[in-house]
């Protein structure tokens, strides 16, 4: 019987010696304050005026865009470029047959040589007439004539000249030259076809001077008109500043709303004409909060900050993000004023971490 009472008081005689510890150790780990963090660079959330904005969306145009076509008449005899190729400001992009430019350019070189004799001799008679007269010998009848031989003369050599002139175009224009570098667009023609005077060969536009065509609500323009800015939201997140707003005088009957060209800085990059464009108009200044870009931490489409509290603990937050404005964002839902956040994410994730080996640890 005394055997079987040590059996059964054994095991409670231990739990009643090893239970009183544990506890003490949780007790000591609840109460032991938490770790400071002298090295973590925080940023005091505060609001900031910033410039409110509305973004619609527009169509990228080049300012500059012309169609090509045959200002003299042929066959078209070569067109060396096709869509896509980009051209210098001068440049062949194509060739007519210059057959019957080059005959009456020679017709108008013949007819100046015929012009320019007739002018010499009619010059050398009035000469003669001239001295004649002053030593009486011929009427002032025949000095008239004399002069208006000559006048005559002078007026067929300018019209001479000008007809040269003209061939001379003929000739040139069955060289198509681009006007400005740009990019073919198009190829209307193709060689071997006879063409007229007009008919179009190709299409051109320049991508150094881009500009974004939006439809604005009417309802938006005085505070368009009273800002004057605006800014272009690139694929990247960059934004780029328009050089400055061309505001149509009238609005549309149908959607009530009115055109507005954003003019681009020349050279801009990034853009392709054809293609659909955000524009970011400023309205007026608000206050936001806003942080460095530096200090989130993404995580696929989520964003989030480490926030340091009063008590020096350390959390991860998500938050929901508005507008960039440079190499800051705004901050819709997610922090208050006055509370900190870690400068550095990874400085804060690290320091976590070693928070984590230290309690596991102890």
């Amino acid at each position: 019987m005394t055997q079987v009472r040590l059996r059964l008081l054994l095991p409670a005689t231990l739990f009643l010696v090893v239970l009183p510890g544990c506890v003490n150790e949780a007790e000591q780990r609840a109460q032991r304050p938490p770790s400071a963090v002298p090295a973590l660079e925080t940023i005091t959330v505060e609001r900031r005026p910033v410039v409110r904005e509305r973004v619609w969306d527009g169509v990228v145009e080049a300012v500059d865009k012309v169609l090509l076509s045959a200002q003299t008449p042929g066959r078209l005899q070569e067109l060396p470029v096709d869509i896509g190729d980009r051209v210098e400001a001068g440049q062949v992009v194509a060739r007519l047959t210059d057959v019957e430019q080059r005959a009456g350019q020679r017709q108008a070189e013949a007819n100046l040589r015929s012009a320019q004799a007739v002018l010499a001799e009619a010059e050398r008679n009035f000469e003669r007439v001239a001295a004649l007269v002053r030593d009486g010998f011929l009427s002032q009848a025949a000095y008239d004539q004399a002069l208006a031989s000559r006048d005559t003369a002078q007026a067929n050599l300018a019209a001479a000249q000008a007809a040269l002139r003209e061939a001379s175009e003929q000739v040139a224009y069955t060289l198509v030259r681009s006007p400005y570098a740009g990019v073919v667009t198009a190829r209307l023609a193709e060689p071997g076809e006879a063409v007229g005077i007009g008919q179009p060969l190709l299409a051109l536009l320049a991508e150094e001077q881009l500009r974004v065509a939006v439809d604005v609500p009417q309802s938006e323009l005085a505070a368009l008109r009273a800002r004057g800015r605006a800014a272009v939201l690139l694929p990247g997140g960059e934004r780029m500043q328009a050089e400055r707003l061309v505001i149509f005088p009238q609005a549309d009957a149908l959607t009530h709303s009115v055109r507005v060209r954003v003019m681009l800085p020349r050279g801009a990059g990034g853009l392709q004409p054809g293609a659909v464009a955000k524009v970011a108009f400023e309205l007026e200044r608000v206050e936001r909060v806003l942080l460095p870009l530096s200090a989130l931490r993404q995580r696929g489409e989520v964003s989030a900050v480490y926030v340091v509290g009063e008590d020096g603990r350390v959390s991860l937050r998500q938050l929901r993000l508005g507008h960039r404005h440079g190499d800051q964002v705004e901050v819709l839902a997610g922090l208050r004023d006055g509370e900190r956040v870690a400068a550095d994410p990874l400085a804060a994730l690290a320091w976590l971490t070693s928070q984590r080996q230290e309690g596991g640890h102890g």
